[in-house]
């Protein structure tokens, strides 16, 4: 018999949460989008051709595309092995810190062609923190749901990506619209990135307030952890990954 019975999270805890984290990653992640079109050709791919510069810009943004599924399987491995709280924390604190650090960074015309590749690297760090987010936040919210409302749990992680696409949109239009072009390429950009850093201590201290969800306190329990969680998944659980495969690509197509 428990003498001190862990606290369970609340309902409000974890649908909030996980919509949070998801949403901060979302707006980090688009106000670079908003960015890599509107300022960096012109501040970190200076060229003679405008569309080249352009295209150089946008270049950077398909890196974090590339890190998602890293950044998926490092923290999804390890939020299997340690726990579900302490990646999505880190996962947070990784994205929070390479957008930060982008609203920081010196232009091509002060450091040269480091400019352009520390920038590759903060977007490298974005994608890899959305990658261990995204599917983290899914399992905190359907991990801590009844047996009954796993999918409507489930969906609240996924409000994360609309709003912060609005969010983005919406900071960049009002910037835009309310500053002078000279203005907002010389500093105006760089406030959605570094006022991020609030929003990610928002996030951080919900995501301290929460517990560990009890299917991973479950199969801690009964000693059901494996040694290499991806292999798994692979080896015994191959038609979902297909077929889920496929269903997340379908709805990428129709959003894109």
């Amino acid at each position: 018999m428990e003498t001190n019975p862990k606290k369970k999270n609340s309902l409000k805890h974890v649908l909030f949460g996980s919509l949070i984290g998801t949403t901060i990653e979302f707006f980090d992640f688009y106000i670079y989008a908003n960015a890599a079109v509107l300022v960096f050709p012109q501040l970190f791919f200076p060229s003679s051709d405008s569309t080249m510069a352009t295209l150089e810009s946008l270049a950077t943004f398909s890196i974090a595309f590339l890190s998602r599924p890293l950044g998926s399987a490092f923290f999804g491995h390890y939020g299997d092995k340690i726990g579900r709280k302490f990646t999505l924390v880190a996962a947070l604190l990784t994205m929070g810190i390479s957008t930060v650090t982008i609203g920081f960074l010196p232009s091509y015309a002060s450091i040269g062609v480091a400019a352009p590749l520390l920038l590759m690297l903060c977007r490298f760090g974005q994608g890899v923190g959305l990658g261990g987010e995204w599917g983290g936040a899914v399992l905190l919210a359907i991990e801590n749901a009844p047996p009954n409302k796993r999918a409507w749990y489930g969906m609240f992680p996924q409000l994360g990506a609309p709003i912060g696409l609005l969010l983005s949109g919406g900071t960049f239009l009002l910037l835009t619209d309310s500053m002078s072009n000279e203005d907002f390429m010389d500093y105006g950009w760089r406030i959605p990135f570094i006022a991020s850093s609030l929003l990610v201590v928002v996030g951080f201290y919900i995501r301290t307030k929460i517990t560990e969800t009890p299917s991973f306190e479950n199969s801690k329990k009964e000693k059901e952890e494996v040694k290499i969680p991806f292999l798994v998944l692979v080896k015994s659980y191959k038609n979902q990954l297909i077929f889920g495969t496929f269903a997340a690509i379908t709805t990428f197509l129709v959003f894109i």
